[in-house]
């Protein structure tokens, strides 16, 4: 296990592949942690410099006092690159992983080459539809809620499977102060306009079947971007890297491919 010390928050992260290779970088999803990408890491070409970790108040990362902003939540991915020295990465970002992304896209160009953002969107929700999810879960705890989160997160015939009870753990377990902290984040962030003056290499990934940010939902904010592709997982929902990981890996792999990373 790895910690980064960034002054105001200590991170966890991880590194696979080749420490010298070009760098890869993955942010997760609200309610998850960095095991979100473990099926699609193997399956990625050799020699790329992988790295995951886990945002603040999420996984093994320290959960600091919220709520937090999304300025707050790129500035720790910026810290962190940083710290790794990490320069042109191709960035993929997953829900609040891909709004962290827009904003170090158009923060750090130096940073960033390419991204991926995947089951997202430039604005996610309405600001009263987050108050609400961050008051139940105050009272209720994530338990309260995870219903309606799973059902979004993952098809019906997944939530048949053994599988669907670990994530179904991973979620309910998160801290409540972080998973609040980040919905925070989400209320108060409309990447409409940086989004749409990002000029680089750009993939949209969308679920099928995902019901918290639908397959039009992201088309919108991809094509924001001139010439930015698209592509659509079937019998998935908001996490298509756990249900379909050899098709998301497949697709990554021919993104990495057509913008020179490989």
């Amino acid at each position: 296990m790895k910690i980064a010390d960034l002054g105001d928050v200590k991170l966890h992260y991880r590194e696979d592949g080749a420490p010298t290779g070009a760098p890869v970088v993955f942010a997760n999803s609200l309610g998850t942690d960095l095991r979100l990408w473990d099926q699609v890491i193997p399956l990625l070409p050799q020699g790329l410099r992988l790295i995951r970790y886990d945002k603040r108040g999420h996984g093994l990362s320290e959960c600091t006092p919220g709520p937090y902003s999304m300025g707050t939540l790129v500035r720790d991915i910026e810290r962190l690159l940083d710290h790794l020295q990490v320069k042109d990465c191709l960035f993929v970002g997953l829900s609040i992983g891909g709004m962290i992304a827009q904003g170090l896209a158009g923060k750090r160009l130096d940073l960033v080459r390419a991204v991926v953002l995947s089951n997202t969107a430039a604005k996610i929700g309405q600001p009263d539809m987050w108050a609400d999810r961050i008051q139940a879960v105050k009272d209720g705890g994530i338990e309260a809620l995870e219903g309606p989160i799973l059902e979004r997160w993952f098809s019906k015939p997944f939530q048949k499977t053994a599988q669907f009870q670990a994530w179904r753990n991973m979620l309910v377990r998160q801290p409540v102060q972080g998973y609040v902290g980040c919905c925070a984040a989400i209320a108060g962030t409309d990447f409409y306009t940086p989004t749409s003056g990002l000029r680089l290499p750009l993939l949209g990934i969308a679920g099928s079947d995902d019901g918290s940010t639908p397959p039009d939902l992201v088309r919108e904010t991809v094509d924001l971007v001139p010439g930015s592709k698209f592509h659509l997982i079937r019998k998935a929902g908001h996490l298509p890297c756990v249900e379909q990981p050899a098709e998301y890996a497949e697709v990554l792999t021919n993104f990495l491919k057509e913008t020179g990373h490989v």
